[in-house]
């Protein structure tokens, strides 16, 4: 049972990597501040760190890797939200969704 869901996590993390990038493309397309850097090469583990800029000294970074997942929300260089897990998955989403969104809608 243990090397099974081993091999499902590695899966989500593979997975979070792959939309990590996506999301910093698509964002940075549209003129947006946003980095996604990986590290791995998904035999021996593979991560990710995305970082957005939301504006006014406003930023996200949301880790993944074999390790854990987290989301770390800060603003003026102050922690303000720190997730973990399924939590941080869905928080991602919830500001993928509104960064997504066409600027006058957003606002």
């Amino acid at each position: 049972m243990f090397p099974r869901l081993a091999e499902q996590y590695r899966s989500v993390v593979q997975d979070l990597v792959i939309s990590l990038q996506a999301l910093s493309l698509s964002l940075q397309a549209r003129g947006l501040a946003a980095t996604c850097y990986t590290c791995g090469d998904g035999r021996d583990g593979q991560g990710a760190s995305f970082v957005a800029n939301l504006g006014e000294n406003h930023m996200v970074r949301f880790l993944v890797s074999d390790f854990g997942i987290s989301w770390v929300e800060s603003r003026d260089g102050h922690e303000l939200v720190k997730l973990e897990g399924a939590e941080a998955i869905q928080e991602l989403q919830r500001v993928s969704e509104v960064l997504q969104q066409p600027v006058a809608a957003a606002l």
